[in-house]
């Protein structure tokens, strides 16, 4: 079962999503600037994917921002700065 969530999660994401939010969490940009903007930086990197008509790449990246949102929306990481 582990290779389909697995197989799953590289379809949706790209990547292995808990440890990509990991890394985010880890990042210097959640940690000065907080979860909000690293969703934004993602969007943004979305955007300048489908002007390059990669489109499965930037809907990767569209569902990585929705995770990080939901995590924070559940608590899990934080919108705001972490370091002040």
């Amino acid at each position: 079962m582990q290779t389909t969530t697995t197989s799953v999660e590289q379809s949706m994401y790209g990547c292995d999503i808990e440890a990509y939010k990991a890394s985010v969490r880890r990042s210097i940009t959640y940690r000065f600037t907080g979860g909000n903007m690293v969703v934004a930086g993602l969007m943004s990197d979305a955007q300048e994917l489908m002007a390059m008509g990669q489109t499965e790449t930037a809907r990767q990246y569209l569902n990585r921002a929705k995770a990080i949102l939901f995590d924070i929306m559940d608590g899990k990481m934080s919108a705001g700065a972490e370091v002040k």
